[in-house]
């Protein structure tokens, strides 16, 4: 995204005026979209939201020592979980 774009969407959204949520929350409220990128999937997006975490803890445990922290920090699943939650804003006026 251009910063011509990102920063009116930003000075739009950026206090989170619009509603307040927690992550959960936003997960659940993506199972109200239809996501036009994936128009055939047959199952909710939070699944693939918890799937995509899931994968990622999978191909990089964090086994506790220095060098697997470098490869794949603590919040490296988290970003997996959270990666789509932008788009609940198509529930709230803005385009796909």
């Amino acid at each position: 995204v251009s910063p011509r774009v990102a920063r009116p969407q930003s000075a739009q959204y950026g206090s989170c005026s619009l509603r307040r949520m927690s992550a959960m929350e936003a997960l659940e409220l993506l199972d109200q979209l239809v996501d036009e990128s994936d128009p055939d999937v047959d199952f909710p997006n939070s699944f693939h939201a918890f799937q995509t975490a899931e994968g990622i803890r999978r191909a990089h445990p964090d086994k506790g020592t220095a060098a697997a922290r470098l490869c794949a920090p603590h919040w490296f699943h988290l970003v997996g979980l959270l990666h789509d939650l932008g788009k609940v804003l198509v529930l709230f006026g803005e385009p796909q």
